[in-house]
């Protein structure tokens, strides 16, 4: 009975982790990268210089760049400065232009990046940085909502592989200490179990908690069955203040850094986020956030201010126990709270899910192949989905981060060329990766992405002063980008030794008659 349940385990194991391993390997590799999400958009402007600068101090100089700018705006949204990220960054919700009425001559700029002491823009290039990688590992690139549709659905695949293969081995912890090298199926077979379960509880939260981040979207319906209005879930849910009309009304808004140190002493952390609406209009309020690095829970508390009078409306009440519980979910599936060390552990936890991933991939193509048979069309197609995911990946993150260098610094629209670098890089890799045999093939793409992976800190070093400088940030990211070529030139060096598959000997008795 229970060998019969391992082997119906191990049947949907497989198949779970085949069908969406290939997305699951791109998802593991993305969100991994998006741990030092801010750190990589710093790397990806270089013209923005480290400046340590008090949240209400910069909010202040953000809301005097807007007042001069958008004073007539319907609402400013405002991301203060942090210990990872050294500027402020605003959206704008301009005004509705009346019907008939011209077009306003300002332009409307989607985001402002503006120096935090001084509150000017800072010209700075046009990148997404790290947050294409970070969107990328829950939306994949597709319109919404499909792309988060089907990253939930794969998420729930590797939730079920997950499960399934605890229950397959029976010895899950003697495979933890065995890893045999050359042994072929063996050897692949070692290697998936060590990744597995070198991090199995880390798996399993950061799966569990990835499809806990977007359960309202994929489980709708006891909201919208008790709120007719999904406004109203989220004010009372998370002790948001009720939406104002403005009246019509001028009226100056208060001094801004006031009312943020004042909300930073009754959250209890440095304010993260600003939300000023219907500026100058006697109804205008003024939302402060805690920042998310003060706690676990991703979700911050609140305060809302009139911002006509300064005189407090509203704060976040104690969460209930289920928001609590969601909110510290979503926390450590972002782990925007962990500092330096548990952010280089949950780095390296997350690159043991790629290789799990990968690994699980090879070892399915091992599994089938057979010495000197004519592999079967399903196997050549898992090998070459292996060879364009697993090898040509990397070599298109490597050009997303290449374009960033090379393209130039005014280039309209250079965020979606840097974008379109990575996707056409990986794309071209994918299909001139058919042309050559699959072990030709893996040794030719590892040895490009090594290259592309190497090429990095030299561009970078030609392109901007800032490593010469000594910049700490400049200096920890290029030094990882040589780590990870030289484990490309390793993988591409032990793909380059693997023998031929051998010809049967009936095969060669057949050439010698």
């Amino acid at each position: 009975m229970i060998r019969a349940l391992r082997q119906s385990m191990a049947w949907i194991h497989g198949w779970l982790g085949l069908v969406a391993g290939w997305l699951l390997f791109a998802m593991f590799a993305t969100g991994t990268a998006s741990y030092f999400r801010p750190e990589i958009t710093r790397w990806m402007q270089p013209e923005i210089a480290a400046n340590r600068t008090a949240p209400a101090d910069a909010a202040a100089a953000a809301v005097r760049h807007l007042q001069r700018v958008g004073a007539d705006d319907v609402q400013w949204f405002i991301a203060l400065p942090d210990e990872r990220t050294a500027v402020t960054r605003v959206f704008e919700q301009p005004k509705p232009a009346a019907e008939g009425a011209p077009r306003p001559r300002r332009p409307r700029a989607e985001e402002l990046v503006l120096d935090p002491a001084t509150g000017d823009p800072v010209a700075a290039r046009d990148t997404r940085g790290g947050e294409h990688f970070y969107r990328f590992h829950f939306q994949l690139q597709l319109p919404y909502p499909w792309g988060r549709w089907l990253a939930g659905v794969c998420a729930m695949f590797m939730l079920g592989a997950i499960i399934s293969g605890v229950v397959t081995h029976k010895r899950i912890f003697a495979d933890f200490f065995t890893l045999r090298w050359n042994k072929g199926q063996r050897s692949w077979l070692d290697a998936h179990n060590v990744s597995a379960v070198l991090a199995l509880p880390y798996h399993a939260v950061i799966t569990y908690t990835g499809l806990v981040t977007l359960v309202v979207m994929y489980m709708p319906w006891p909201i919208v069955a008790n709120y007719p209005q999904p406004a109203r879930f989220a004010q009372e849910a998370y002790g948001l203040a009720a939406d104002v009309e403005p009246t019509g009304r001028p009226a100056p808004l208060v001094a801004i850094a006031p009312l943020v140190r004042d909300a930073e002493r009754r959250l209890g952390g440095a304010a993260g986020r600003l939300v000023v609406s219907h500026p100058n209009d006697a109804a205008a309020t003024v939302t402060v956030t805690r920042g998310n690095g003060a706690s676990v829970a991703a979700r911050g508390v609140s305060a809302t201010y009139s911002g006509t009078t300064g005189r407090l409306l509203s704060a976040s009440a104690p969460p209930g126990a289920a928001i609590t519980t969601a909110n510290v979910l979503l926390g450590l599936h972002m782990a925007q709270f962990a500092g330096p060390a548990l952010r280089w552990t949950l780095f390296v936890l997350g690159l043991s899910g790629v290789a799990m991933v990968g690994t699980g991939l090879l070892l399915w193509t091992a599994a089938r192949r057979r010495p000197g048979a004519t592999p079967f069309f399903g196997l050549r197609l898992v090998e070459r989905l292996n060879i364009a995911t697993i090898a040509g990946l990397p070599l298109g993150m490597a050009a997303f981060l290449l374009a960033n260098r090379l393209l130039p610094a005014g280039m309209p629209g250079r965020a979606d060329a840097e974008v379109a670098a990575m996707f056409w890089t990986w794309g071209a890799a994918a299909l001139l990766q058919c042309a050559r045999a699959p072990r030709l093939a893996w040794r030719d793409l590892f040895a490009l992405g090594a290259v592309a992976f190497a090429a990095i800190p030299i561009v970078d070093a030609l392109a901007t002063p800032r490593l010469a400088a000594g910049d700490p940030l400049f200096l920890a990211f290029d030094s990882a980008m040589a780590a990870m070529a030289v484990a490309l030139a390793f993988a591409g060096r032990r793909a380059a030794r693997i023998p031929a598959a051998p010809v049967r000997r009936s095969a060669r008795k057949v050439a010698h008659a």
